[in-house]
């Protein structure tokens, strides 16, 4: 079998205590640090010169530069309830959570309602309902009485992925017509198996809804016009931005060297090592299966043109160790009858992506079918200073300029031998891969930050806000 180191289980437990510490560490001890030629440093700086010297300069000059007020801060005092299919470490439920704390941190009044919870106890719902109680979030059932005053008194609504739409029926049931006039529909799904009348007869009739990139949004008023006979009500799009937190992180070459050095101590990799990882929950369509015939391809490839490169591996992140998967077992097998166990290292599922972002070379968004609806990884690899290797499909077209701050590839068994090839190119090409990840450092400056996705979500929450007025108004008329 694949390896799943146990000393990685131990660190990461530990990492955040040890990033705590990196974090405050005196930059009188930054500067005794030198750099190394490894991958570990490899993504920091292109030059000779200590890059944290050139940031502690820029820290001095933006601290004197007063900061720009909040675009949320019209949210100040306003209720907003948020409505999620399910609480757990998927996309759809982490963005909702950013929203809720983005909004608390301007005063709003934010109550979580989770649809679907199992019945034992879970310690990522635990985990993920006391970290939104500690930021002022409060949680509630989304079943019974206190659920629906809730919502009938809030100024928002906002329902988390097309699924969230069964909340309507069986839960505010005949209450429905008085809340759709401040419901904002967050939708992320672009599998068609989401597109049933039960989950969405009622978007036509909301204020808005609000979808992660232009290839989703047009696929959705599409397919629900064509399938379903329905229009889509006002629709915004609304790309995603990186948090503060792994900002700080990405920024800061001392904490990502610790991590890397950690992380590949941890999986048994030398610092001159290049890793291709994964970063999704292990599924078919996030596309693991050809990504690692992909990688084996490059294997076969580099043997025959007798490259001379430092070793590779792929890193997968998003294993599940407890509840290993048909389609999981299928990728273990794999690795094992082509005897590529020692290159290919199986990670459990987590929140904390930053020790893979730091130790790793190069990032694979290797979704399926019609793509990702954005995928948030990408931006954060890019954050990092890491080239990513893309489908060319969904919100992944929208992030990744081809050429410039990644290589793509087309869907399915065709990608496979594109990919191979793409995997190749970068590891025999160190020059190239620093390039391409300084590029999408800078992309990612320029339109992928917190604050650029504050601001597009406070001009989709004014227009709903004004909806809500307006029909108040209209309805007081009548």
């Amino acid at each position: 079998m694949a390896k799943q180191s146990t000393s990685w289980l131990t660190f990461h437990k530990r990492w955040p205590l040890l990033l705590v510490a990196l974090l405050s560490t005196s930059t009188v001890i930054v500067l005794l640090i030198r750099a190394a030629s490894d991958s570990c440093n490899a993504n920091s700086t292109t030059t000779t010169t200590p890059q944290y010297s050139h940031e502690v300069s820029r820290n001095q000059v933006t601290s004197q530069v007063e900061t720009p007020p909040n675009p949320l801060r019209f949210m100040k005092s306003k209720h907003v309830v948020l409505v999620s299919h399910e609480l757990s470490l998927s996309g759809g439920p982490l963005l909702l959570m950013e929203l809720a704390f983005l909004l608390r941190g301007v005063g709003a009044e934010v109550v979580w309602l989770t649809i679907q919870k199992p019945t034992d106890s879970d310690d990522v719902i635990y985990s993920l309902e006391h970290r939104m109680l500690d930021r002022g979030v409060k949680v509630i059932s989304a079943k019974g009485q206190e659920a629906i005053d809730t919502a009938l008194k809030a100024d928002l609504v906002v329902l988390n992925t097309a699924v969230a739409g069964k909340w309507l029926d069986s839960v505010v049931k005949e209450n429905v017509p008085r809340i759709l006039p401040k419901v904002l529909w967050w939708i992320h799904e672009m599998r068609g198996h989401y597109f049933k009348l039960e989950y969405v007869k009622h978007l036509p009739y909301v204020a808005g809804a609000m979808i992660d990139s232009h290839t989703t949004a047009e696929y959705w008023k599409n397919r629900t016009r064509e399938r379903l006979g329905i229009k889509m009500p006002e629709t915004y799009v609304v790309h995603l931005g990186n948090s503060k937190e792994l900002m700080e992180i990405a920024e800061n070459n001392v904490a990502k060297r610790v991590l890397c050095e950690h992380v590949r101590e941890s999986l048994g990799v030398r610092n001159e090592d290049i890793l291709f990882a994964i970063i999704n929950s292990v599924s078919r369509g996030k596309g693991q299966d050809l990504f690692l015939r992909s990688f084996y391809q490059s294997l076969q490839l580099i043997k025959e043109r007798k490259l001379q490169v430092p070793s590779i591996h792929a890193v997968i992140v998003g294993s599940d160790m407890n509840a290993q998967t048909k389609f999981e077992t299928e990728l273990r097998n794999f690795v094992a009858e082509n005897k590529i166990q020692d290159q290919v290292h199986f990670i459990n599922k987590t929140l904390t992506v930053a020790p893979y972002l730091a130790s790793i070379d190069v990032l694979v968004q290797n979704s399926q079918a019609r793509g990702e609806c954005f995928g948030r990884i990408t931006i954060e690899a890019m954050a990092f200073q890491l080239p990513v290797l893309g489908t060319a499909a969904g919100g992944t077209t929208e992030i990744v300029v081809n050429g410039s701050t990644g290589l793509l590839h087309h869907v399915g068994k065709e990608g496979v031998t594109p990919l191979a090839n793409n995997i190749v190119k970068l590891a025999t090409n160190v020059e190239r891969r620093l390039t391409m990840g300084k590029r999408g450092y800078e992309r990612v400056k320029e339109r992928f930050l917190e604050h650029h996705m504050s601001q597009r979500i406070a001009s989709v929450l004014k227009e709903v806000l004004k909806k809500k007025a307006d029909s108040e108004k209209n309805h007081a008329f009548t």
